[in-house]
């Protein structure tokens, strides 16, 4: 169904690069979420007061507490479109997070509040009523639920979304709930075991875990997270595809919300080359950068020595020595100054975040290395971070 109607409302549905289109799809997710959860509190409801099911009852709240999550979403896709201001000049991309965030929060209230339920009935049991009426709203509700977290799921998979994926699990959470529901009436139905209260315990334990997993999963963009590798891949892939760049470095890719980033990078370029005609191969690089994958490319040249013998072997064997501190450490922006005495050996060393060595002690060997080529190397080593 959901495939039907982004095809009818949504021009240009599958250009999911496209913030009206990403915005569009979370609409269009949002209205049809409102609209199911709304229709399933009220049978689910119905079911509960039927069977006088403490479980069914909690599910059916749930339901109600899973369109206010719709709407959450439906207003963070809304905002998250608005154009950059004066204000934020970025744009509000990171609203979809916060709404993905919020959805979290409510997924853990729900499964306390159910949990809190769970532990009263266990306290004071109440007797279930098996209804046939009870049984065919919650087959019917399993179907919905699954069939909510399927298109959730494959939406937030398209167009990269936390907050559809938060909903879609949501949308799962409730298949398992609703299924573990009707498990329990169907069981003291059949045996002299009222297991309908332990049910609902253990599936708000599970909704629990499942709330505090979509947390980190919004929290995480918000924080800062690298980017992926298939996207460092095609970043590389349009910038080697210029035969004057010779090596990139410092690459960061900024989030500011799906289908909203800034990256910067240096490109090493030979300090031999026309200064205007690299120039102009930097825009060029630029322009398609952000005609090709969405986002706005600010490249720093570095010019380096190419057709220096001297240069390149020392460049060649430093490098090939400081792996063997570590297979992880490369070397860049190298360059050689000779003077009367002794000559400078300068270049950037990048270290992986969770090394274990400090930056003094790295320091140190490698200057040793640079000493064991010749004496009168001197090391000016400036300590990097990758943050790809």
């Amino acid at each position: 169904m959901i495939s039907i109607l982004s095809k009818i409302f949504i021009k240009d549905s599958s250009d999911t690069s496209s913030p009206a289109v990403r915005s569009a799809y979370g609409t269009l997710c949002g209205i049809m979420g409102i609209i199911l959860n709304v229709l399933l509190f009220a049978i689910k409801l119905l079911a509960g007061v039927i069977s006088g099911s403490i479980s069914i009852m909690a599910d059916a709240f749930n339901n109600l507490t899973d369109a206010g999550s719709s709407v959450i979403t439906l207003i963070g896709f809304r905002m998250s479109g608005q154009k950059p201001d004066r204000d934020h000049p970025f744009g509000h991309g990171r609203i979809e997070y916060i709404s993905g965030l919020i959805v979290s929060m409510l997924i853990i209230l729900v499964g306390f509040e159910l949990g809190k339920t769970s532990v009263g009935k266990i306290i004071t049991p109440e007797p279930v009523e098996f209804s046939i009426v009870a049984v065919i709203i919650l087959v019917c509700s399993i179907a919905v639920k699954a069939y909510m977290a399927l298109y959730n799921f494959r939406i937030g998979k398209k167009i990269s979304s936390a907050a559809m994926r938060a909903t879609a699990q949501d949308s799962l959470n409730d298949t398992i709930a609703t299924a573990a529901v009707l498990l329990c009436l169907i069981i003291s139905r059949l045996t002299s075991f009222d297991i309908d209260a332990y049910c609902g315990l253990a599936v708000s334990g599970f909704i629990l875990f499942s709330g505090l997993r979509a947390v980190k999963e919004t929290m995480d963009p918000l924080l800062g997270t690298p980017p992926s590798e298939e996207f460092i891949k095609q970043i590389e892939k349009i910038v080697y595809s210029y035969e004057g760049v010779e090596g990139i470095h410092d690459l960061i890719v900024h989030d500011y919300g799906p289908a909203r980033t800034m990256i910067s990078l240096h490109a090493e370029v030979s300090c031999d080359s026309d200064l205007l005609e690299t120039h102009d191969m930097i825009d060029n690089i630029e322009k398609e950068l952000r005609e090709h994958l969405n986002c706005d490319a600010v490249i720093h040249m570095d010019p380096i020595a190419t057709n220096d013998e001297l240069t390149n072997s020392v460049r060649e064997k430093i490098a090939s020595l400081v792996t063997c501190i570590d297979a992880a450490l490369t070397i860049h922006d190298f360059r050689m100054v000779t003077g009367p005495t002794h000559t400078n050996v300068i270049f950037d060393v990048v270290i992986p975040y969770d090394f274990k060595r400090s930056d003094e002690e790295i320091r140190a060997n490698i200057e040793t290395i640079v000493k064991s080529i010749d004496q009168s190397y001197f090391s000016v080593i400036n300590i990097d971070r990758s943050y790809v």
